[in-house]
């Protein structure tokens, strides 16, 4: 099969289930689309999607996406990649969306082969690679220990394209993987169909989160065409522009260095790139390279529960509290230690509790600068224990306190507000990610599982 002179990816948002204009799609497909990619996941909100294996986003708004994308993909006879499936790309992601997908098929009458790519792994395989010396921590992490991979609930490995290319090689319409690099999955099919790597990269990495590459990130799907020697990228929504700087800026996004960017595969090189405006609207990139790597490596990323979490929230708004917030804050947390001790029997380390205070300092913290006392407060108490009745218990024990604690000085109990009945919300289990590592691979593809179900057309 001969090699196009250029490839032309559509990505429609930043993640599956974040929604997009329709009339974007079919701009998209217009245009000439040969595949359509796009991210199904994140680690932004926290280890508990990882470890508990459950999605972050309702399963109606993926399904609202996918019904699109299914049908774009069958009319324009094109691929549709979702990477990161089910939000971590956990084996339970990976078929959540593969059982979405499927019933969609079935309900638009849709003959498509899909693809799903598992990315879980086990501790004892892992161990195995750790005993052979194939694991290695990244910065600040220290060497990696057994006991930490056997207390993970999940561990993934990310993979780059070539699993995905493998599962296109194969006859696959539809690629469902699991934990994927956000770039992989734009930079599959142009790289299969004899991209330059350099130009590839970057374009993935600049459409990767759809239309934050643009004057107006709320504009969602994006349009990147890649040729020999750079790419072009505009926006979908005719309405909105890409810049220069829009374009170049989203290379300082989730990047530790903004001129290089590690690939399993190698590192992305833009130091010397050179971005150019065609129009109002488009813009030209050229000059980007890529460093193939002496050793393909795979990052691992797991979760473990640390705990129980038991949350209240109340209001202050009385200002004698205010003018001192931060004294408040430091007599609850000598109150309630004193009462845990005395009515539960719980040394502090039995226990865990976090005090912040919204509208003060609860994002910052100690490095906000100092200002007059604020107008209102919320107060969020949030418990850990070993056991959720722990956690819970010492929230309870907190909920008078929460209530109507004074301030040192006040001569009277205020009335404070709680925002919930009942004030204490039980969390459940609180995760923390443990692994920062990668892992030297065999193959590109080895420590993946693919599996395709053949459409009827491909039978």
């Amino acid at each position: 099969m001969s090699k196009p002179d250029e490839v032309r990816v559509l990505v429609p948002s930043g993640m599956l289930g974040a929604g997009f204009d329709v009339a974007a799609i079919e701009r998209g497909l217009a245009l000439g689309a040969d595949v359509i990619a796009v991210d199904g996941g994140s680690t932004d909100s926290g280890p508990y999607y990882l470890g508990s294996g459950k999605p972050k986003t309702a399963a109606a708004a993926v399904a609202r996406d996918l019904r699109i994308l299914l049908g774009a993909a069958a009319r324009a006879r094109i691929p549709l990649i979702v990477g990161s499936c089910g939000t971590s790309g956990t084996d339970s992601g990976v078929d959540w969306v593969a059982g979405i997908v499927d019933g969609i098929l079935v309900e638009d009458g849709l003959d498509l082969a899909v693809a799903t790519i598992h990315a879980e792994q086990t501790a004892a395989s892992l161990v195995e690679h750790l005993d052979a010396g194939r694991v290695h921590p990244l910065a600040p992490m220290g060497e990696l220990r057994a006991e930490t991979l056997e207390s993970c609930t999940h561990v993934v490995a990310m993979m780059g394209h070539e699993p995905i290319v493998a599962a296109l090689q194969d006859g696959a319409d539809v690629v469902l993987a699991g934990r994927a690099t956000d770039t992989a999955v734009a930079a599959a099919y142009p790289l299969m169909m004899g991209m330059p790597a350099g130009p590839t990269w970057h374009a993935a990495k600049i459409v990767e989160c759809g239309g934050q590459c643009t004057t107006n990130p709320r504009s969602g799907s994006v349009f990147a065409t890649i040729d020999r020697t750079g790419f072009v990228i505009e926006s979908l929504d005719e309405s909105v522009s890409c810049t220069p700087h829009s374009v170049a800026a989203h290379m300082l996004y989730e990047t530790a260095d903004p001129f290089r960017m590690r690939e399993p595969a190698g590192t992305l090189d833009v130091t010397d790139a050179v971005y150019t405006a065609l129009d109002d609207r488009r813009v030209r990139v050229e000059g980007s390279r890529f460093e193939l790597a002496d050793q393909h490596t795979v990052k691992l990323e797991g979760a473990r529960i640390t705990g129980y979490e038991t949350m209240s929230f109340s209001a202050i708004r009385d200002p004698l509290i205010l003018k001192d917030v931060d004294g408040w804050a430091e007599f609850l947390r000598q109150v309630l230690t004193a009462r845990v001790g005395q009515t539960l029997g719980l040394a502090p380390a039995d226990y865990a509790f976090d005090i912040r205070l919204y509208g003060h300092n609860a994002v910052l913290g100690h490095l906000d600068p100092a200002t007059t006392p604020p107008r209102e407060v919320g107060a969020m108490l949030l418990v850990q224990a070993a056991d959720q009745e722990t956690a819970t218990a010492v929230a309870k024990v907190a909920n008078p306190l929460m209530l109507h604690l004074p301030a040192t000085d006040m001569a009277y109990l205020p009335s404070l507000a709680f925002a919930t009945s009942p004030a204490e919300t039980e969390r459940g289990a609180a995760y923390e990610f443990v692994l920062n590592h990668v892992v030297d691979t065999e193959t590109p593809t080895s420590m993946f599982r693919t599996t395709i179900r053949k459409a009827a057309a491909h039978v």
